[in-house]
């Protein structure tokens, strides 16, 4: 078995260990381990996307979300702000739920299988490093799915690397019929597109 981040039973060994991290100015020591996105540390494209979103509001959708990063930030980052975090890695679901618990912000978010979400949950924000190694056809169906679950009004910020297409999907996003791509952020090689609901 191929052992990627986006499988949903990684085959590499589950050996947990702790990285210390600082997210929405607190210093936390979160588990990690490997067969998940970023397994060391947060990565330079979560980076990117937490120093440019806004402070969010509402309901809040992080796709991906891996160990947990995204969702703890928007957690701790607006404390009236619900959270929904969804990932298909069983080994990344699992060490986001001990990580909410262990940031004291696992009452407000919720880590679920994409499939466990109900179909008429809508979102004021949704925050994601989206999968782009899974394909442009597989993430095109992603953001499909995902979109058109913002509420009116609502808004996406997806961060992704400049040469793996940031530009090429800012150009299909709006194509899709989404009113506003705009690209608001841009450092270490990343953009950060916002896309919004009208």
């Amino acid at each position: 078995m191929s052992d990627h981040y986006f499988s949903a039973e990684p085959a590499s060994a589950d050996e947990r260990r702790t990285v210390s991290v600082n997210l929405a100015g607190r210093d936390l020591s979160l588990e990690v381990a490997g067969g998940v996105f970023s397994p060391d540390h947060v990565d330079l494209g979560t980076q990117v996307l937490l120093r440019t979103v806004p402070t969010p509001r509402g309901s809040v959708l992080d796709i991906g979300c891996g160990w947990g990063p995204i969702a703890i930030a928007a957690a701790l980052t607006a404390p009236d702000a619900t959270v929904t975090a969804v990932d298909v890695n069983e080994r990344a679901l699992d060490l986001a739920r001990r990580n909410v618990t262990i940031a004291g912000v696992g009452d407000r978010v919720t880590v679920a299988r994409p499939e466990a979400v109900p179909a008429d949950a809508q979102f004021d924000v949704i925050w994601s490093n989206p999968p782009i190694r899974i394909g442009k056809a597989a993430l095109h169906e992603l953001l499909g799915e995902w979109l058109p679950r913002l509420s009116p009004g609502g808004e996406a910020f997806l961060v992704v690397q400049r040469n793996l297409g940031a530009d090429s999907l800012a150009t299909w996003l709006a194509a899709q019929g989404w009113g506003a791509v705009e690209k608001v952020g841009s450092a270490k090689g990343f953009r950060v597109l916002r896309v919004t609901r009208g």
